[in-house]
Protein backbone atom coordinates (compact mmCIF):
# COMPACT_ATOMS: atom_id res chain seq x y z
CA UNK A 1 0.00 0.00 0.00
CA UNK A 2 2.62 2.71 1.24
CA UNK A 3 4.24 1.99 -2.64
CA UNK A 4 1.16 2.45 -4.97
CA UNK A 5 0.70 5.44 -2.62
CA UNK A 6 4.08 6.57 -3.18
CA UNK A 7 4.42 6.14 -6.89
CA UNK A 8 1.01 7.72 -7.11
CA UNK A 9 2.61 11.03 -5.66
CA UNK A 10 5.19 10.59 -7.91
CA UNK A 11 2.97 10.47 -10.72
CA UNK A 12 0.98 13.35 -9.94
CA UNK A 13 4.57 15.56 -9.58
CA UNK A 14 5.47 14.52 -13.11
CA UNK A 15 2.04 15.28 -13.86
CA UNK A 16 2.03 18.76 -12.86
CA UNK A 17 5.59 19.57 -13.88
CA UNK A 18 4.91 17.94 -17.08
CA UNK A 19 1.63 20.63 -17.26
CA UNK A 20 3.32 23.83 -15.98
CA UNK A 21 6.19 23.27 -18.55
CA UNK A 22 3.05 23.32 -21.14
CA UNK A 23 2.03 26.07 -19.57
CA UNK A 24 4.77 27.81 -19.92
CA UNK A 25 5.09 27.03 -23.80
CA UNK A 26 1.45 28.77 -24.24
CA UNK A 27 2.38 31.81 -22.39
CA UNK A 28 5.46 32.14 -24.64
CA UNK A 29 3.37 31.62 -27.88
CA UNK A 30 0.52 34.00 -26.74
CA UNK A 31 2.67 37.18 -25.30
CA UNK A 32 4.54 36.84 -28.60
CA UNK A 33 1.26 36.73 -30.82
CA UNK A 34 -0.15 39.59 -28.92
CA UNK A 35 2.95 41.84 -28.79
CA UNK A 36 2.56 41.22 -32.62
CA UNK A 37 -1.22 41.54 -33.00
CA UNK A 38 -0.52 44.89 -31.23
CA UNK A 39 2.53 46.27 -33.38
CA UNK A 40 1.16 45.38 -36.67
CA UNK A 41 -2.63 45.73 -36.59
CA UNK A 42 -3.78 49.17 -36.34
CA UNK A 43 -6.97 51.86 -36.67
CA UNK A 44 -5.09 52.67 -40.04
CA UNK A 45 -5.32 49.52 -41.38
CA UNK A 46 -8.86 48.55 -40.63
CA UNK A 47 -9.48 51.64 -42.32
CA UNK A 48 -7.46 50.62 -45.04
CA UNK A 49 -9.76 47.85 -45.51
CA UNK A 50 -12.68 49.90 -45.82
CA UNK A 51 -11.71 51.84 -48.30
CA UNK A 52 -10.20 48.93 -50.75
CA UNK A 53 -13.84 46.98 -50.46
CA UNK A 54 -11.82 44.36 -49.39
CA UNK A 55 -14.33 42.41 -47.07
CA UNK A 56 -17.04 39.06 -47.43
CA UNK A 57 -20.36 39.71 -46.17
CA UNK A 58 -21.27 38.26 -42.62
CA UNK A 59 -24.29 36.77 -41.34
CA UNK A 60 -24.48 37.04 -37.14
CA UNK A 61 -26.96 34.28 -35.86
CA UNK A 62 -27.85 34.74 -32.55
CA UNK A 63 -29.61 31.99 -30.92
CA UNK A 64 -31.29 33.14 -27.63
CA UNK A 65 -33.94 31.38 -25.36
CA UNK A 66 -35.28 33.31 -22.01
CA UNK A 67 -33.34 36.68 -23.16
CA UNK A 68 -35.83 39.24 -22.43
CA UNK A 69 -33.01 41.58 -20.38
CA UNK A 70 -30.86 41.62 -22.91
CA UNK A 71 -31.56 40.95 -25.89
CA UNK A 72 -32.66 43.99 -27.03
CA UNK A 73 -29.25 45.91 -26.08
CA UNK A 74 -27.33 42.91 -27.29
CA UNK A 75 -29.35 43.47 -31.01
CA UNK A 76 -28.73 47.33 -30.99
CA UNK A 77 -25.12 46.57 -30.79
CA UNK A 78 -24.93 43.77 -33.37
CA UNK A 79 -26.61 46.57 -35.85
CA UNK A 80 -24.33 49.27 -34.73
CA UNK A 81 -21.59 47.23 -36.10
CA UNK A 82 -18.45 48.81 -38.18
CA UNK A 83 -19.13 46.65 -41.45
CA UNK A 84 -20.28 47.06 -45.01
CA UNK A 85 -22.63 44.51 -45.39
CA UNK A 86 -23.77 41.94 -42.94
CA UNK A 87 -27.47 40.80 -41.47
CA UNK A 88 -28.29 39.66 -37.93
CA UNK A 89 -30.79 36.93 -37.83
CA UNK A 90 -32.00 36.23 -33.90
CA UNK A 91 -33.44 32.49 -33.72
CA UNK A 92 -35.94 32.28 -30.84
CA UNK A 93 -36.02 29.07 -29.30
CA UNK A 94 -39.28 28.23 -28.09
CA UNK A 95 -38.65 31.20 -25.06
CA UNK A 96 -41.01 30.96 -22.65
CA UNK A 97 -40.76 34.70 -21.56
CA UNK A 98 -41.18 37.47 -23.54
CA UNK A 99 -38.35 37.69 -25.58
CA UNK A 100 -40.27 37.57 -29.06
CA UNK A 101 -42.63 40.43 -27.56
CA UNK A 102 -40.05 42.71 -26.67
CA UNK A 103 -38.22 42.15 -30.28
CA UNK A 104 -41.56 42.92 -31.84
CA UNK A 105 -41.80 45.91 -29.85
CA UNK A 106 -38.12 47.31 -30.15
CA UNK A 107 -37.63 46.80 -33.64
CA UNK A 108 -41.00 47.04 -35.15
CA UNK A 109 -41.86 43.21 -36.91
CA UNK A 110 -43.50 42.13 -39.21
CA UNK A 111 -44.23 38.58 -40.39
CA UNK A 112 -42.66 37.23 -43.99
CA UNK A 113 -42.51 34.52 -45.58
CA UNK A 114 -38.80 33.83 -47.21
CA UNK A 115 -38.18 31.73 -49.76
CA UNK A 116 -34.64 29.15 -48.37
CA UNK A 117 -33.32 26.41 -48.93
CA UNK A 118 -33.85 24.18 -45.69
CA UNK A 119 -30.07 22.11 -45.55
CA UNK A 120 -30.17 21.49 -42.31
CA UNK A 121 -32.85 19.64 -40.25
CA UNK A 122 -34.33 21.49 -37.30
CA UNK A 123 -37.60 21.84 -34.90
CA UNK A 124 -40.43 22.90 -36.79
CA UNK A 125 -40.07 27.26 -37.57
CA UNK A 126 -43.24 28.71 -36.68
CA UNK A 127 -42.44 32.29 -38.04
CA UNK A 128 -40.12 34.40 -39.39
CA UNK A 129 -39.80 38.22 -38.99
CA UNK A 130 -38.36 41.29 -40.37
CA UNK A 131 -37.78 44.75 -38.82
CA UNK A 132 -39.41 47.50 -40.67
CA UNK A 133 -36.68 50.20 -39.12
CA UNK A 134 -33.64 47.68 -39.96
CA UNK A 135 -33.67 45.83 -42.96
CA UNK A 136 -30.69 43.62 -42.33
CA UNK A 137 -32.55 42.26 -39.12
CA UNK A 138 -34.21 39.09 -39.62
CA UNK A 139 -36.43 36.96 -36.40
CA UNK A 140 -36.86 33.73 -36.36
CA UNK A 141 -39.67 32.07 -34.32
CA UNK A 142 -38.84 28.07 -33.92
CA UNK A 143 -40.13 25.11 -31.51
CA UNK A 144 -37.60 24.73 -28.81
CA UNK A 145 -34.62 22.39 -29.77
CA UNK A 146 -31.62 23.66 -28.10
CA UNK A 147 -28.74 26.16 -28.89
CA UNK A 148 -27.15 23.84 -31.57
CA UNK A 149 -31.05 23.73 -33.45
CA UNK A 150 -31.51 27.51 -33.17
CA UNK A 151 -28.10 28.00 -34.85
CA UNK A 152 -28.91 25.26 -37.87
CA UNK A 153 -31.94 27.25 -38.40
CA UNK A 154 -30.45 30.52 -38.77
CA UNK A 155 -27.73 28.63 -40.98
CA UNK A 156 -30.42 27.68 -42.88
CA UNK A 157 -31.67 31.57 -43.38
CA UNK A 158 -28.32 32.75 -43.64
CA UNK A 159 -27.44 34.52 -47.22
CA UNK A 160 -23.50 35.47 -46.67
CA UNK A 161 -20.18 33.48 -47.07
CA UNK A 162 -19.12 33.75 -43.30
CA UNK A 163 -21.66 33.64 -40.60
CA UNK A 164 -20.38 34.43 -36.66
CA UNK A 165 -22.12 32.75 -33.88
CA UNK A 166 -23.23 35.10 -31.18
CA UNK A 167 -24.82 34.51 -27.76
CA UNK A 168 -27.55 36.26 -26.81
CA UNK A 169 -26.35 37.79 -23.71
CA UNK A 170 -23.25 39.24 -25.48
CA UNK A 171 -22.19 42.45 -27.17
CA UNK A 172 -19.51 42.91 -30.08
CA UNK A 173 -16.67 45.80 -30.22
CA UNK A 174 -17.97 47.51 -32.70
CA UNK A 175 -14.90 46.44 -35.48
CA UNK A 176 -15.23 43.15 -33.99
CA UNK A 177 -16.55 41.58 -37.68
CA UNK A 178 -13.54 43.64 -39.49
CA UNK A 179 -10.71 42.21 -37.47
CA UNK A 180 -11.81 38.59 -37.59
CA UNK A 181 -12.98 38.53 -41.28
CA UNK A 182 -9.42 40.39 -42.86
CA UNK A 183 -8.12 36.90 -41.63
CA UNK A 184 -10.69 34.74 -44.17
CA UNK A 185 -9.81 37.32 -46.94
CA UNK A 186 -5.79 37.11 -46.27
CA UNK A 187 -5.82 33.56 -46.44
CA UNK A 188 -8.46 31.75 -48.24
CA UNK A 189 -7.18 28.39 -46.22
CA UNK A 190 -9.16 29.95 -43.42
CA UNK A 191 -12.57 27.91 -42.03
CA UNK A 192 -13.36 29.47 -38.96
CA UNK A 193 -11.63 32.31 -36.28
CA UNK A 194 -12.23 32.84 -32.71
CA UNK A 195 -11.81 35.92 -30.98
CA UNK A 196 -11.41 36.87 -27.24
CA UNK A 197 -14.35 36.89 -24.58
CA UNK A 198 -14.18 39.23 -21.77
CA UNK A 199 -16.70 39.62 -19.38
CA UNK A 200 -19.34 42.35 -19.33
CA UNK A 201 -19.99 42.72 -15.84
CA UNK A 202 -19.07 45.73 -14.70
CA UNK A 203 -18.66 47.39 -18.04
CA UNK A 204 -20.20 51.33 -18.52
CA UNK A 205 -22.46 50.42 -21.61
CA UNK A 206 -24.71 52.99 -23.54
CA UNK A 207 -26.62 52.15 -26.66
CA UNK A 208 -25.59 48.67 -26.95
CA UNK A 209 -22.30 50.07 -27.25
CA UNK A 210 -19.33 49.28 -24.28
CA UNK A 211 -17.97 52.85 -23.73
CA UNK A 212 -15.16 51.58 -21.19
CA UNK A 213 -14.09 48.83 -18.76
CA UNK A 214 -14.27 48.50 -15.09
CA UNK A 215 -14.17 45.95 -12.00
CA UNK A 216 -17.34 44.43 -11.09
CA UNK A 217 -17.92 44.43 -7.76
CA UNK A 218 -18.74 40.78 -6.77
CA UNK A 219 -15.54 38.85 -5.77
CA UNK A 220 -16.89 36.12 -8.52
CA UNK A 221 -17.25 38.46 -11.53
CA UNK A 222 -13.29 39.53 -10.62
CA UNK A 223 -12.12 35.82 -10.59
CA UNK A 224 -14.08 35.29 -13.63
CA UNK A 225 -12.00 37.77 -15.76
CA UNK A 226 -8.75 36.50 -14.54
CA UNK A 227 -9.59 33.19 -15.42
CA UNK A 228 -10.78 34.97 -18.96
CA UNK A 229 -7.84 36.56 -19.64
CA UNK A 230 -5.56 33.13 -18.69
CA UNK A 231 -8.06 30.73 -20.99
CA UNK A 232 -7.57 33.30 -24.18
CA UNK A 233 -4.41 34.80 -23.84
CA UNK A 234 -2.21 31.95 -23.27
CA UNK A 235 -4.31 29.26 -23.74
CA UNK A 236 -5.88 29.87 -27.11
CA UNK A 237 -3.22 31.59 -28.76
CA UNK A 238 -0.72 29.32 -27.98
CA UNK A 239 -2.72 26.35 -29.70
CA UNK A 240 -3.27 28.75 -32.24
CA UNK A 241 0.50 29.24 -32.90
CA UNK A 242 0.68 25.68 -32.69
CA UNK A 243 -2.08 25.26 -35.56
CA UNK A 244 -3.98 22.75 -33.14
CA UNK A 245 -6.89 25.50 -31.83
CA UNK A 246 -9.82 22.65 -30.83
CA UNK A 247 -11.87 25.82 -29.41
CA UNK A 248 -13.77 28.81 -30.57
CA UNK A 249 -16.33 29.74 -28.09
CA UNK A 250 -19.86 29.49 -29.10
CA UNK A 251 -19.98 33.26 -27.44
CA UNK A 252 -18.19 34.90 -30.48
CA UNK A 253 -16.65 32.94 -33.61
CA UNK A 254 -16.82 33.34 -37.40
CA UNK A 255 -16.78 30.69 -39.63
CA UNK A 256 -17.01 30.08 -43.36
CA UNK A 257 -20.78 29.08 -44.28
CA UNK A 258 -20.46 26.55 -46.78
CA UNK A 259 -17.76 24.09 -44.72
CA UNK A 260 -19.81 24.39 -42.00
CA UNK A 261 -22.89 22.89 -44.21
CA UNK A 262 -20.77 20.36 -45.63
CA UNK A 263 -19.91 18.77 -42.22
CA UNK A 264 -23.59 18.87 -41.45
CA UNK A 265 -24.10 21.78 -38.82
CA UNK A 266 -23.96 21.74 -35.57
CA UNK A 267 -24.53 18.69 -33.37
CA UNK A 268 -27.61 18.71 -31.14
CA UNK A 269 -26.88 15.74 -28.55
CA UNK A 270 -23.71 17.63 -27.00
CA UNK A 271 -23.86 20.73 -24.74
CA UNK A 272 -20.20 21.40 -26.30
CA UNK A 273 -21.43 21.85 -29.63
CA UNK A 274 -18.80 24.92 -30.01
CA UNK A 275 -15.76 22.55 -29.47
CA UNK A 276 -17.33 19.66 -31.18
CA UNK A 277 -17.87 22.08 -34.33
CA UNK A 278 -14.50 22.78 -34.24
CA UNK A 279 -12.93 19.43 -33.97
CA UNK A 280 -15.06 18.04 -36.36
CA UNK A 281 -14.02 20.79 -39.50
CA UNK A 282 -10.00 20.17 -38.21
CA UNK A 283 -11.20 15.95 -38.68
CA UNK A 284 -12.80 16.42 -41.95
CA UNK A 285 -9.90 18.71 -43.57
CA UNK A 286 -7.49 16.27 -42.10
CA UNK A 287 -9.30 13.51 -43.57
CA UNK A 288 -9.89 14.79 -46.97
CA UNK A 289 -6.08 15.51 -46.90
CA UNK A 290 -6.51 19.63 -48.03
CA UNK A 291 -4.45 22.57 -46.59
CA UNK A 292 -6.59 24.60 -44.08
CA UNK A 293 -6.51 27.17 -40.98
CA UNK A 294 -8.48 27.35 -37.54
CA UNK A 295 -7.10 30.66 -35.87
CA UNK A 296 -7.36 32.83 -32.65
CA UNK A 297 -7.16 36.62 -32.88
CA UNK A 298 -6.69 38.14 -30.04
CA UNK A 299 -9.27 41.35 -30.68
CA UNK A 300 -12.22 41.31 -31.91
CA UNK A 301 -13.81 41.50 -28.78
CA UNK A 302 -17.03 39.98 -27.53
CA UNK A 303 -18.37 41.10 -24.24
CA UNK A 304 -20.36 38.69 -22.32
CA UNK A 305 -22.74 38.57 -19.00
CA UNK A 306 -20.80 36.20 -16.55
CA UNK A 307 -22.57 34.05 -13.92
CA UNK A 308 -22.78 36.32 -10.54
CA UNK A 309 -23.77 33.69 -8.36
CA UNK A 310 -21.99 30.58 -7.34
CA UNK A 311 -25.06 28.48 -8.40
CA UNK A 312 -25.31 29.69 -12.01
CA UNK A 313 -21.09 29.59 -11.92
CA UNK A 314 -20.82 25.97 -10.68
CA UNK A 315 -23.79 24.99 -13.46
CA UNK A 316 -21.96 26.47 -16.27
CA UNK A 317 -18.54 24.90 -15.42
CA UNK A 318 -20.21 21.52 -14.86
CA UNK A 319 -21.96 22.00 -18.50
CA UNK A 320 -18.56 22.76 -19.57
CA UNK A 321 -17.24 20.32 -18.68
CA UNK A 322 -19.19 17.81 -19.76
CA UNK A 323 -19.42 18.82 -23.01
CA UNK A 324 -15.44 18.64 -23.23
CA UNK A 325 -15.81 14.73 -22.39
CA UNK A 326 -18.26 14.56 -24.69
CA UNK A 327 -16.40 15.58 -27.94
CA UNK A 328 -13.32 14.07 -26.60
CA UNK A 329 -15.88 9.96 -26.72
CA UNK A 330 -17.14 11.27 -29.87
CA UNK A 331 -13.81 11.83 -31.11
CA UNK A 332 -12.11 9.00 -29.89
CA UNK A 333 -10.86 7.88 -33.01
CA UNK A 334 -8.89 11.08 -32.98
CA UNK A 335 -6.41 10.08 -29.80
CA UNK A 336 -2.56 9.14 -30.44
CA UNK A 337 -3.86 8.55 -33.89
CA UNK A 338 -0.79 10.38 -36.47
CA UNK A 339 -3.20 10.83 -39.24
CA UNK A 340 -4.30 13.79 -37.83
CA UNK A 341 -1.48 15.32 -37.15
CA UNK A 342 -0.02 17.41 -33.84
CA UNK A 343 -4.21 17.13 -32.92
CA UNK A 344 -3.65 13.50 -32.63
CA UNK A 345 -1.05 13.76 -31.11
CA UNK A 346 -0.78 16.46 -29.20
CA UNK A 347 -3.84 18.46 -28.55
CA UNK A 348 -6.28 15.55 -28.05
CA UNK A 349 -4.11 14.17 -25.67
CA UNK A 350 -3.57 16.76 -23.96
CA UNK A 351 -7.69 18.05 -23.65
CA UNK A 352 -7.78 13.98 -22.02
CA UNK A 353 -5.22 14.06 -19.97
CA UNK A 354 -4.94 17.64 -18.73
CA UNK A 355 -8.07 19.32 -18.86
CA UNK A 356 -10.80 16.41 -18.68
CA UNK A 357 -8.83 14.59 -16.21
CA UNK A 358 -7.01 17.71 -14.11
CA UNK A 359 -10.33 17.78 -11.80
CA UNK A 360 -10.21 14.10 -11.06
CA UNK A 361 -6.44 14.51 -10.13
CA UNK A 362 -6.45 17.17 -8.28
CA UNK A 363 -9.52 16.65 -6.29
CA UNK A 364 -7.93 12.76 -5.41
CA UNK A 365 -4.85 14.71 -4.20
CA UNK A 366 -6.98 16.43 -1.67
CA UNK A 367 -8.46 13.75 -0.44
CA UNK A 368 -5.70 11.52 -0.32
CA UNK A 369 -3.19 14.19 1.66
CA UNK A 370 -4.62 12.95 4.96
CA UNK A 371 -4.01 9.41 4.28
CA UNK A 372 -0.35 10.45 3.27
CA UNK A 373 0.37 11.92 6.18
CA UNK A 374 -0.88 9.58 8.73
CA UNK A 375 1.47 6.94 6.92
CA UNK A 376 4.36 9.43 7.30
CA UNK A 377 4.55 9.07 2.98
CA UNK A 378 4.72 13.49 3.33
CA UNK A 379 7.83 15.08 2.66
CA UNK A 380 6.57 18.43 4.35
CA UNK A 381 9.18 20.64 3.65
CA UNK A 382 9.61 19.24 -0.04
CA UNK A 383 5.70 19.43 -0.40
CA UNK A 384 5.27 23.07 0.72
CA UNK A 385 8.19 23.61 -1.50
CA UNK A 386 6.37 22.83 -4.04
CA UNK A 387 2.80 23.94 -3.28
CA UNK A 388 5.18 27.31 -3.06
CA UNK A 389 6.28 26.87 -6.77
CA UNK A 390 3.13 26.07 -8.21
CA UNK A 391 1.33 28.64 -6.49
CA UNK A 392 3.97 31.42 -7.63
CA UNK A 393 3.18 29.91 -10.90
CA UNK A 394 0.10 30.01 -11.32
CA UNK A 395 0.03 33.59 -10.18
CA UNK A 396 3.04 34.54 -13.20
CA UNK A 397 0.37 32.98 -15.45
CA UNK A 398 -2.37 34.64 -14.74
CA UNK A 399 -0.53 38.22 -13.99
CA UNK A 400 0.77 37.59 -17.34
CA UNK A 401 -2.52 37.60 -19.30
CA UNK A 402 -3.71 39.87 -17.47
CA UNK A 403 -0.68 42.24 -18.31
CA UNK A 404 -1.03 41.49 -21.92
CA UNK A 405 -5.09 42.96 -21.93
CA UNK A 406 -3.64 45.56 -19.26
CA UNK A 407 -0.88 46.63 -21.28
CA UNK A 408 -0.76 45.37 -24.71
CA UNK A 409 -4.29 45.91 -25.89
CA UNK A 410 -4.93 49.13 -23.37
CA UNK A 411 -8.12 47.21 -21.53
CA UNK A 412 -8.84 48.04 -17.65
CA UNK A 413 -6.11 51.55 -17.95
CA UNK A 414 -6.42 52.45 -14.07
CA UNK A 415 -3.58 51.47 -12.24
CA UNK A 416 -5.96 50.45 -9.09
CA UNK A 417 -7.65 48.46 -11.07
CA UNK A 418 -4.38 46.24 -12.38
CA UNK A 419 -3.71 46.44 -8.59
CA UNK A 420 -6.73 44.63 -7.72
CA UNK A 421 -6.31 41.93 -9.98
CA UNK A 422 -3.32 41.43 -9.15
CA UNK A 423 -4.78 40.27 -5.58
CA UNK A 424 -7.49 38.00 -6.74
CA UNK A 425 -4.46 36.27 -9.01
CA UNK A 426 -3.02 35.48 -5.45
CA UNK A 427 -6.85 34.74 -3.64
CA UNK A 428 -7.93 32.69 -6.74
CA UNK A 429 -6.18 29.34 -5.21
CA UNK A 430 -7.75 29.69 -1.84
CA UNK A 431 -10.96 28.56 -2.69
CA UNK A 432 -12.37 29.73 -5.24
CA UNK A 433 -10.05 26.60 -7.45
CA UNK A 434 -11.37 24.24 -5.36
CA UNK A 435 -14.57 24.31 -5.22
CA UNK A 436 -14.68 24.67 -9.29
CA UNK A 437 -12.43 21.65 -9.42
CA UNK A 438 -14.73 19.53 -7.39
CA UNK A 439 -17.82 20.57 -9.77
CA UNK A 440 -15.60 19.46 -12.33
CA UNK A 441 -14.88 16.20 -10.47
CA UNK A 442 -18.79 15.37 -10.35
CA UNK A 443 -18.92 16.65 -14.08
CA UNK A 444 -17.00 13.74 -14.73
CA UNK A 445 -19.36 11.37 -13.52
CA UNK A 446 -22.43 12.57 -14.66
CA UNK A 447 -21.90 13.07 -18.64
CA UNK A 448 -23.74 9.84 -19.57
CA UNK A 449 -26.88 10.65 -17.02
CA UNK A 450 -26.93 14.39 -17.76
CA UNK A 451 -25.94 14.44 -21.66
CA UNK A 452 -27.78 17.18 -23.46
CA UNK A 453 -29.32 18.92 -20.29
CA UNK A 454 -28.23 22.54 -20.40
CA UNK A 455 -29.86 24.31 -16.98
CA UNK A 456 -30.95 27.36 -17.00
CA UNK A 457 -28.65 30.15 -16.56
CA UNK A 458 -29.92 33.52 -14.06
CA UNK A 459 -29.19 36.87 -15.46
CA UNK A 460 -28.98 40.16 -14.61
CA UNK A 461 -29.38 41.90 -17.70
CA UNK A 462 -27.10 44.68 -19.71
CA UNK A 463 -27.85 47.65 -17.93
CA UNK A 464 -26.55 51.38 -18.47
CA UNK A 465 -23.41 50.77 -16.21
Amino acid sequence: METVLFLYQVLVLWYFAFLNLLYALFALFGLRMVARYARELSEVALKDLLEREAYLPISILVPTYNEEKTIVASVRSFLALHYPEFEVIVVCDGPKDRTLEVLKEAFALVEVNPVYRRRLGTKPVRGVFRSLKHPNLLVVDKENGGKADALNAGLNLARYPLFAGVDADSLLDAQALLRASRLFLEDDRVLAVGGTIRPLNGAVVRDGVVESLGLPRGFLERMQIIEYARAFFLGRAGWSAMDALLIISGAFGVFRREEVLKVGGYRTDTVGEDMELVVRLHRTAREEGRPYRILYTPDPICYTEVPSDWRTLRRQRNRWHRGLWEVLLLHRKMLFNPRYGRLGLVAMPYFLFFEALAPVVEVLGYLLLPLFAALGLVNWPFALLFLLLALGFGVFLSQLGIGMETLLLKRYPRLWDRVLLLFYALVETLGYRQVLALERFLATFQVVRKRGQWGEMRRKGIGPS
